[in-house]
């Protein structure tokens, strides 16, 4: 079997928390009447904390409205507002077929790894009660570069000891999927709005994901 791991990202591909992120940025972006629908919401995904304010504030004309400490201060209140929204979060909220196809792909020895870019992603883990599965999740504040540069893919096959082009990462974003195929991976999008580059393997939903259709 070629493939030797296979890299996650986290929200919309584990677990539905992209809607918690929208909410928190919403309630922020409310608070300054700044505009921010759920299509900007899609630029967000897989985007680091400090770029998705910048984002928002760009949409809104805004960019040079805050200091970089008054910036860092909203991205922690966005995050506290997330967090509390997470604190509801069980293993009920995986999204379907994920759990199964983690199963088959540690039966045959696959290595496993979570690529999100958030600060997070080892409490939502706990919460859905996943994070011993995991060989290795990227710490989302050593991660210099916000996909779709391929750094937090390529630490990932890194860390793991894998050869990248023995893994497979799976997106829900364009950007996600650009920084699969930049790290040298086989990429599987999960309902992402094509923009650019196609992924290897495109599937509507999580419920789609068949282990012997992609891995190879």
């Amino acid at each position: 079997m070629k493939t030797k791991a296979i890299i996650f990202d986290l929200d919309g591909v584990i677990t539905d928390s992209a809607k918690y992120h929208f909410q928190a940025w919403k309630e922020l972006a409310d608070s300054f009447g700044y505009k921010f629908t759920e299509e900007d919401n899609e630029r967000l995904k897989g985007v680091s904390r400090l770029d998705s304010l910048n984002i928002i504030l760009e949409i809104n004309g805004a960019l040079d409205a805050f200091t970089e400490e008054e910036k860092e201060a909203l991205c922690t209140k966005k995050n506290d507002n997330y967090v509390h929204l997470i604190g509801s979060v069980t293993p009920e909220d995986m999204l379907p077929g994920v759990a199964k196809f983690m199963a088959d792909a540690k039966a045959v020895g696959l290595k496993l790894a979570v690529a999100s870019v958030s600060k997070n992603a080892p409490a939502l883990l706990t919460s859905l009660g996943i994070i011993d599965e995991f060989d290795y999740i990227a710490d989302a504040r050593k991660i210099t570069r916000s996909k779709p540069d391929p750094e937090i893919f390529a630490v990932c096959a890194k860390e793991l000891g894998i050869d990248p082009a023995l893994c497979v990462g799976v997106e829900d974003s364009q950007a996600g999927i650009e920084a699969i195929h930049a790290a040298g991976m086989k990429s599987v999008g999960i309902n992402v709005t094509v923009t650019s580059r196609e992924p290897d393997i495109h599937l509507r939903s999580t419920a789609e994901l068949d282990f012997s259709n992609i891995i190879e």
